[in-house]
């Protein structure tokens, strides 16, 4: 289960557990209806309760990645554990997402 929380100008997705392509739908849709809100001009997806990220999580973020950036909105991961930034490292998407560290980055996403 994720949560959503509305800030001025950005939405946090927080989820939680597994990534998977056995719950990768919910986590698609939350994130397509966050980017394209008209209320939110930043997303800011907290990555701190996520334990594994398979290729169809990784394909939920690139896809909600790119529709950010077709909509010129900031699209931001912060609080990315140790095992899911070896994933991200490892198919070099680190170098495609901005990736802020801890709880601290919710205001800076939105600054």
């Amino acid at each position: 289960m994720q949560n959503v929380l509305a800030r001025p100008q950005a939405a946090v997705i927080q989820p939680l557990g597994s990534l998977n392509a056995g719950n990768v739908t919910v986590f698609q849709h939350q994130l397509d209806t966050a980017v394209q809100s008209e209320q939110h001009s930043s997303l800011l997806v907290d990555m701190g309760k996520v334990e594994s990220i398979d290729s169809a999580g990784l394909m939920a973020l690139v896809s909600a990645l790119s529709t950010a950036q077709r909509l010129n909105k900031r699209f931001s991961l912060c609080s990315v554990s140790h095992s899911v930034r070896i994933i991200l490292e490892l198919t070099q998407l680190d170098r495609v997402f901005e990736i802020l560290d801890g709880r601290y980055a919710l205001d800076e996403a939105v600054a």
